[in-house]
């Protein structure tokens, strides 16, 4: 018992500290803070890195000619989508004719076209390249991982992908496979994902931020990585005072390791601690707040406290009501504790040699 007594008072800020910033409600609300609890969870160990999206081999098609001649009619736009089997041109055939033969071109495939190399009256010759069409129901997300971490990929690892034009969204996927070839040039190996696109709001070229789960570890205690402030040698989170409404304390902590989302807390933090996520920045530059120590512990407990938020003695709490009446702790005659027990002390040695005295008398008669 002794040993979890200090083991929670070294650990705890809550236990050791007394609150470091204390809000008002209207401060509270107009910075907007949330929290979330210090717990132990199944920690994932990821591999961070950069990458795009491309088009999944086998889902992109070009359209050309099998005959030289002149373009009659372009009938797609880029961007445009079409089904299988669509017109998407008409080519006039050099062949003598009046008028002279015309073949249709159709799309090989279902998708969007990306690229249309022709316009209308354009010459034309069977190696031309006329329309592109690429199928984006799934993309291949690429990311370019360091060489000294690709041992730790296999096929059907997970990853969480960000990509800068959809900030709001995270995408998952599981690893499809690795490139056979490293690029000596930036040291990466190239690792596909692929990411279904029931939307068709991923487009290739996006870039993207990968986050590949390699490990897993259990009862790690954790927090958002939000809630983390200060310097690399010196962090610290805003932990919500179990007591105190609207009270903060700042709390050291020593972190491991972290992911995407989470951090790992090796100390300064106990399970239930509730850390501030949103907001832990403002916090720092909220001072002690609008409230003083003893205002917050006079609102939680209902009765006056110290300065500093300590209780106050019976001793204090009669000289608060009795201030303009000399409390007799405060003057030199005041009847205290000492000076009681020296009263009492010399009374019993009083009434001792009076006793002496009567003893004496009937003695000597």
């Amino acid at each position: 018992m002794r040993f979890l007594f200090w083991h929670l008072l070294l650990t705890s800020p809550l236990l050791a500290n007394p609150p470091d910033i204390i809000l008002d409600e209207a401060s509270v609300k107009l910075m907007n803070l949330t929290y979330a609890e210090a717990e132990e969870t199944t920690f994932e160990e990821t591999i961070f890195a950069l990458g795009q999206l491309e088009v999944l081999p086998g889902k992109r098609a070009i359209v050309s000619s099998r005959i030289p001649g002149r373009a009659f009619s372009v009938l797609v736009i880029p961007h445009q989508e079409v089904e299988e089997g669509a017109e998407v041109a008409w080519i006039e055939s050099r062949q003598p004719g009046d008028p002279p033969p015309i073949v249709k071109l159709e799309a090989p495939m279902a998708g969007f076209i990306s690229k249309v190399n022709l316009v209308q009256g354009q010459p034309v010759s069977t190696e031309d390249a006329l329309v592109e069409i690429i199928d984006l129901s799934t993309v291949e997300g690429v990311a370019h991982v360091p060489q000294h971490l690709a041992a730790k990929l296999k096929p059907g690892q997970e990853a969480r992908l960000r990509l800068h034009a959809l900030p709001d969204q995270i995408f998952t996927a599981k690893l499809a496979h690795l490139a056979v070839e490293a690029d000596a040039s930036s040291s990466t190996l190239e690792a596909a994902f692929h990411l279904p696109n029931p939307n068709q709001i991923l487009r290739p070229g996006m870039k993207a931020e990968f986050h590949i789960v390699v490990n897993q570890r259990e009862n790690v205690m954790s927090i958002p990585r939000s809630a983390v402030q200060g310097d690399p040698g010196q962090r610290f989170v805003y932990v919500k005072d179990y007591e105190l409404k609207n009270a903060f304390v700042k709390a050291p902590i020593l972190l491991g390791a972290q992911n995407d989302r989470w951090v790992e807390v090796i100390r300064g933090l106990m399970p239930g601690d509730e850390v501030v996520t949103r907001g832990a920045y403002a916090l720092a530059f909220a001072g002690k707040g609008r409230l003083s120590l003893k205002e917050a512990m006079d609102a939680a407990h209902g009765h006056s406290h110290n300065e500093d938020g300590t209780e106050m003695t019976q001793e204090q709490k009669k000289a608060k009501h009795d201030d303009h009446a000399h409390d007799p702790i405060d003057t030199p005659n005041a009847w205290n504790p000492l000076t009681t027990c020296f009263a009492a002390t010399n009374v019993f040695l009083l009434l001792l040699l009076t006793i002496t005295a009567f003893k004496r008398r009937e003695v000597l008669l």
